[in-house]
């Protein structure tokens, strides 16, 4: 049985830090692009950035770049979102996502709510 954990989050004041963790059990992450959605009340649950083959990174939104940095480690079986400079704005349910079908970045953001397996969502709150 596939299962995706993020935790990590918080509430942070506007310019913290905040490193989000996602923990895979059931499949090799190694194997698979993942990637980081959030959604925030009242939006569309959006892709934020992916790791893929040979642990490039792909952006899907122009919002996080130069803030957002994703990164993978194959022994823990996790991925990471190392989220810095946080705003009000990135106040949302953060989610990690991967699919046994789909072989690249692109396409997970594309399926969005159609991907199979997603964690629980742990929630990011920026306030002052």
């Amino acid at each position: 049985q596939v299962q995706l954990a993020e935790s990590g989050g918080g509430l942070m004041h506007p310019g913290g830090s905040l490193r989000l963790s996602c923990a895979a059990s059931g499949l090799f992450l190694v194997n698979y692009p993942i990637a980081w959605f959030r959604q925030a009340p009242g939006k569309e649950r959006e892709g934020l950035l992916c790791i893929g083959g040979g642990d490039r990174s792909t952006y899907y939104v122009d919002s996080v770049k130069g803030r957002f940095t994703i990164s993978r480690d194959y022994v823990r079986n996790s991925v990471y979102l190392q989220m810095n400079s946080l705003k009000p704005d990135d106040t949302a349910v953060y989610y990690c996502a991967t699919d046994k079908s789909v072989s690249n970045c692109g396409d997970l953001f594309r399926l969005n709510r159609r991907l199979e397996y997603w964690g629980q969502g742990t929630q990011v709150s920026v306030s002052s």
